[in-house]
């Protein structure tokens, strides 16, 4: 390559850079917006996108207290799948998964989606038997997956640790061929370019420190940049729902606790699906750039912190080596502390607020990352109509009043 060459994608590079950031620049708020998206990560962003797209409503602001995917959406492991066991997570886990599958092309950004394949680990006859039924439910509902023994498992995980003397052996694995992951900050910065061109403002740096309420019915949001007038608001801040939802006067049924999670440094290629197991709570799968991603299960304790915990590191990193004896080898990069909202029943709230124009999308704990553009795409539906979809109407708030909850609790092999 020549010198030329060289100053020439330099001189692009920084030229696409610029119109990058003019892209995401921060305006000025106007003075009303038909919404106000409260949450500037990836599900905040999608459901802008697809009140833009499918609705026709581009009169929207999406404001950020930090910068765009600065929260749980830049700290999650990349996994995406729709293997959950209850009618209503499946069909609303398999809708995003569809869009993921299309969503390069639709934002015309590319999300890096790797369907590599997800496999969740059995190692007991209680989890043989609760691993087949959840095979066997989503084969009902035409979701793809098989039930696979160790011997299909040593063909798609070579390095793996089939000893069956070992603490936890492996007897089995649900597979679910479409899983893989997907780049998460390109999920964000694409669905953050696909909205501003469709001309939603999305503003940096400006938080929500309350809520205008007359009589019952929301009619904007008080902001460190000052007062902005909305007809309608949406609240997707994952790990803060708690605190928004106070200063609107009403409770949510949910707590937030630290996730854990970490990388290795890079390495060639080892591992080319995702491995999870719920007994030894541990996941893996390999980045693009070599590193083992590396995710473990959320603190007892409630915190904001996002940091990790030691003792859920040490029992992780024991609980993988033990798996993978290779992996005793290598080297921490960091870890990091993602800060999850949890419901009763380990399922998502979105719903409708006792408050008039107000609508929550949270509570989705671990399963955030994997339901982005599902989520958006029927929160936005929930906001523009202002009634849920068929694909989100078992997620109201009114369940936890009713009793018709979605008890999730392990469906996913590792937290939930």
């Amino acid at each position: 390559m020549t010198k030329y060459s060289i100053f020439s994608l330099l001189r692009n590079a920084i030229g696409y850079h610029r119109d990058w950031q003019q892209a995401w620049r921060s305006p000025d708020p106007k003075p009303e917006y038909d919404v106000v998206i409260v949450g500037g990560g990836g599900h905040g962003l999608a459901t802008a996108y697809y009140l833009a797209k499918e609705h026709g409503i581009t009169n929207v602001a999406v404001l950020e207290k930090g910068w765009l995917g600065g929260g749980n959406t830049g700290r999650n492991t990349t996994i995406i799948r729709s293997n959950y066991l209850w009618d209503e997570s499946a069909f609303l886990y398999e809708k995003s998964l569809k869009l993921y599958e299309g969503l390069s092309q639709d934002i015309n950004y590319n999300i890096m989606l790797s369907q590599r394949g997800v496999l969740n680990l059995a190692h007991s006859l209680s989890d043989v038997r609760a691993t087949q039924r959840r095979v066997y439910a989503n084969k009902l509902n035409g979701i793809d997956g098989e039930y696979i023994g160790p011997e299909e498992i040593r063909k798609l995980v070579p390095i793996i640790n089939l000893d069956p003397t070992i603490r936890y052996p492996v007897l089995g694995s649900s597979y679910q061929p479409r899983g893989g992951t997907a780049r998460h900050d390109a999920v964000a910065w694409g669905l953050a370019r696909a909205s501003d061109a469709r001309g939603v403002d999305i503003i940096q740096n400006c938080e929500v420190t309350g809520f205008d309420i007359t009589g019952g019915k929301i009619t904007g949001v008080q902001t460190n940049r000052g007062q902005i007038k909305a007809k309608k608001v949406g609240v997707v801040v994952a790990g803060h729902c708690t605190v928004m939802s106070d200063m609107a006067g009403f409770r949510m049924p949910i707590e937030s606790h630290p996730l854990q999670a970490m990388v290795s440094d890079p390495v060639k290629p080892i591992i080319d699906v995702v491995v999870m197991s719920g007994a030894v709570h541990c996941y893996v799968s390999q980045s693009d750039k070599g590193e083992l991603v590396l995710g473990a299960g959320i603190d007892a304790h409630n915190s904001y912190s996002q940091r990790g915990s030691l003792h859920i590191i040490e029992d992780q990193i024991a609980a993988v080596c033990e798996l993978f004896p290779l992996f005793s080898r290598m080297r921490l990069m960091r870890q990091w502390g993602g800060i999850v909202d949890t419901c009763p029943d380990a399922s998502p709230i979105i719903s409708k607020t006792p408050v008039d124009g107000l609508y929550f999308n949270c509570g989705w704990g671990t399963g955030g990352f994997k339901a982005t553009p599902g989520s958006g795409w029927v929160f936005a539906h929930t906001i523009a109509r202002d009634e849920p979809h068929e694909l989100n109407a078992a997620f109201s708030l009114d369940r936890f009043a009713n009793g018709y909850l979605i008890d999730e609790h392990g469906a996913a092999g590792v937290a939930h």
